[in-house]
């Protein structure tokens, strides 16, 4: 029983000597670690087709995932430097479970091979900055084990996040390039529906697409914004008191430059324009801004005091619609009635004097008398020949009135010389004016009351004693 038992057991040991030895012969060498769950000879027909030394079509079987790319055209197997090559000619088999079946040069690598050439910021980052394992495997139907760089996509939003959240297309190199993501350069908002003119083409694009916070990520919008009127994106200043059509007055090229503004129609707003005020130019009165709120209860809130305060009372001044009117600063609208109700009610031929003759001086216009004595605007005639008994404070009309000059009222009686008979109608002329040598000469005081230091002796002194 034991010798059948030894038999037994050296024929089996002498049937694998000769398997292994049949293999040693059939097989070129060891597989590869990546192949290695192939070996034995069961497994050969999975890689190798019998009575045929080529193997690419077994490949492709198995590496499904290449045979997909190369038949949509696509990838680096597909390019005219890899494209119509058997698989064995770049992928030896057979040299060690340690040979490295897969010989790539990541620095030497021409990318532009794989379909997809490495522009801008892509071609400054690393590998592993975009072969990601959260990232491949996103177009092949095979899943991979180990490293490859299969998987990707060449459409941005297969690396990228979409920032614009669907709310525009996915073409986004039509907006974009590689170099960065801002600025867009290939946008050209010709292209919508609100073309930028003026000074909206020098805008920051966040001034009207700001950034903010969608869905817990960052997000700028750009589609669906409104832009029919000029206060969707702007502030109405005017608080719609001239309505939302801001076109009316302004322009993408200027907001302090307006159009149309002869045809504005001032009268919508509080200060309707009237007289002189129609022909100002607008900035005359809108110095900073056509929106900053102007005071005009008072004409000093934009003219200044020409008569420098002479009217002022208890530190006020009057307005100046008091006496002048928008039509014009000239002539005045201060009427006789008025000027008689103030401390120089105007008599006689006063009331027929010009303003000017009295107000008008060569330095202005004077309103503010010290007093109301007639030496103010008349020169005193008489200067030192009268006394201030018969001119006291220079008051001119204690002998004359206001309705005429030579209409005098002096009382001779008050003299030593009371006038009597003819020399009642005698002007005063007659008797107190001669002519000079430097001109006509006044004398009121020290006169000879003989009649001959006024009359002729048309007796020739018959009578002198």
């Amino acid at each position: 029983m034991k010798a059948v038992n030894i038999k037994y057991t050296l024929s089996i040991i002498c049937l694998l000597l000769q398997a292994s030895l049949c293999y040693t012969q059939l097989s070129p060498g060891e597989l590869s670690s990546a192949h290695a769950h192939l070996e034995g000879l069961s497994n050969c027909t999975q890689c190798h087709v019998l009575g045929e030394k080529e193997t690419t079509s077994k490949c492709l079987k198995c590496h499904s995932e290449i045979k997909q790319l190369i038949d949509l055209g696509k990838g680096y197997h597909a390019s005219v430097e890899v494209k119509g090559n058997k698989c064995a000619q770049c992928h030896g088999e057979h040299f060690g479970l340690n040979f490295n079946i897969i010989r790539f040069d990541k620095d030497k690598f021409d990318h532009a091979l794989s379909g997809y050439e490495l522009q801008g910021k892509h071609a400054e980052i690393k590998c592993a900055d975009c072969h990601k394992k959260d990232l491949i495997l996103k177009n092949i139907s095979q899943k991979k084990k180990g490293e490859t760089y299969l998987g990707l996509g060449t459409e941005c939003l297969s690396c990228h996040e979409d920032f614009h959240q669907k709310t525009l297309s996915n073409n986004c190199l039509s907006c974009h390039d590689q170099n960065a993501f801002r600025p867009a350069p290939g946008f050209d908002h010709g292209g919508t529906k609100y073309p930028l003119l003026g000074k909206h083409a020098t805008v920051d694009c966040e001034q009207c697409h700001p950034v903010s916070t969608r869905d817990g990520k960052e997000f700028q919008q750009f589609a669906g914004l409104a832009f029919s009127s000029c206060t969707d994106c702007h502030e109405d200043v005017h608080n719609n008191k001239f309505g939302t059509d801001c076109r009316k007055c302004h322009s993408e090229f200027s907001f302090t430059q307006l159009k149309g503004m002869d045809a504005f129609n001032h009268d919508i707003t509080d200060y309707p324009l009237k007289g002189m005020h129609q022909n100002v130019d607008c900035k005359k009165c809108h110095k900073g801004s056509l929106t900053q709120a102007l005071v005009y209860n008072r004409c000093s809130n934009c003219h200044t005091d020409y008569h420098q305060r002479q009217f002022a009372r208890q530190g006020v001044s009057p307005d100046c619609a008091s006496c002048h009117s928008v039509d014009g600063f000239a002539p005045s609208s201060y009427t006789i009635e008025q000027h008689v109700r103030s401390e120089f009610p105007l008599e006689g031929a006063h009331l027929a004097t010009p303003c000017f003759a009295c107000h008008k001086t060569d330095t202005g216009w004077n309103f503010a008398f010290g007093n109301n004595e007639c030496t103010q605007c008349h020169n005193n005639f008489h200067e030192d020949v009268l006394s201030d008994k018969y001119l006291p404070n220079n008051e001119c009309n204690s002998c004359h009135s206001v309705m005429a000059w030579n209409e005098i009222t002096f009382d001779h009686d008050q003299t030593d010389y009371r006038l009597q008979g003819k020399h009642l109608q005698v002007t005063c002329r007659s008797c107190h004016f001669s002519e000079g040598e430097n001109g006509l000469k006044q004398q009121f005081a020290g006169i000879d009351p003989a009649c001959v230091n006024c009359h002729a002796d048309e007796h020739f002194k018959q009578f002198d004693q």
